[in-house]
């Protein structure tokens, strides 16, 4: 999958060091992925919840972190849309809008 764009893990990770190693993770898997559909995003990840509108959010260390990305994958790619801590991602009203 194509990843738009890694600049924010990137940022993120230098704020909250402790997530670095984990958004690394995650970046590793998706950048190699070939997803078609979301059945394949739960084979690597377990711990992806879809919440409409393309968008997904998966739990980074652990439920530390929250990471909101938009999936297309009829052109195998992958928008973040929002990385946070867990209490950050609570204030959000609408997640279907990020």
């Amino acid at each position: 999958m194509v990843i738009i764009t890694k600049t924010k893990l990137n940022e993120f990770g230098a704020k909250h060091p402790t997530s670095a190693e984990a958004l690394n993770n995650w970046y590793s898997i998706v950048s190699a992925a070939k997803w078609k559909n979301i059945a394949q995003v739960r084979n690597d990840f377990s711990f992806v919840d879809y919440v409409g509108n393309d968008r997904f959010v998966f739990n980074i260390k652990g439920n530390e972190f929250r990471l909101i990305v938009m999936i297309h994958f009829d052109i195998r790619t992958v928008y973040i849309r929002f990385v946070g801590t867990h209490a950050e991602y609570d204030k959000i009203k609408n997640i279907s809008e990020i």
